[in-house]
């Protein structure tokens, strides 16, 4: 299995106390490709977790591979964020929109209800794996 990992992901399999810890070992146990994600999803991952070498070394062990170039993709970041400016939504999320674009077939691994909101290219619906509540 692979998908394209957002924060919330990163943040339950590296907190053993975070509720959705179980969740998130579980699904990096199937993973057999590295997790496609963005490096404002690091980012954010740093700042919740607070340790930088810690989510670095799921790239460095292959759980996770930085796959995207947010000035590569301005236009379409600055689309999105126009288009869903009443949401609010971080970089983080809009660069995931545009994986999930790039990468049609990967569902996003999210704890994230937000993204039941938002489509990738105007209209479809953006596949998602989050736990259960």
């Amino acid at each position: 299995m692979t998908g394209i990992a957002d924060t919330g992901f990163i943040v339950a399999f590296l907190n053993r106390r975070d509720a959705h810890h179980a969740w998130a070992v579980e699904l990096a146990r199937q993973v057999d490709e590295p997790l496609v994600t963005c490096e404002s999803v690091l980012a954010e991952a740093v700042f919740q977790t607070g340790s930088a070498e810690r989510v670095l070394a799921l790239v460095n062990t292959g759980l996770l591979r930085v796959d995207f170039q947010a000035a590569a993709h301005q236009t379409r970041l600055e689309s999105l964020a126009k288009r869903y400016a009443d949401r609010s939504p971080d970089l983080a999320d809009l660069c995931l929109i545009c994986l999930s674009e790039r990468f049609p077939s990967l569902s996003v691994l999210t704890v994230d209800r937000d993204f039941h909101g938002y489509r990738r290219l105007q209209r479809g619906v953006i596949p998602v794996i989050m736990p259960s509540k």
